[in-house]
């Protein structure tokens, strides 16, 4: 399978937070599961908001009665 381009700058230990602030003590040769973009600081990225669909929750069909 090949890789996609996704326009995303390729993360790196010296682009990493951990990295840049000498507090990583692992010495791999790709970013680990803690990578965190430097320019970001330690803020964890944005998550989407859970919206009731009001139709939906106003609708027999949407809580059927136990029965």
């Amino acid at each position: 399978m090949a890789k996609r381009e996704t326009g995303k700058a390729k993360v790196s230990c010296e682009s990493c937070f951990f990295g840049q602030n000498e507090l990583c003590a692992l010495a791999l040769d790709e970013p680990c599961a803690t990578y965190r973009p430097a320019e970001r600081g330690l803020r964890p990225e944005r998550q989407l908001r859970f919206v009731f669909r009001t139709a939906r929750t106003r609708s027999a069909y949407a809580f059927p009665l136990p029965g």
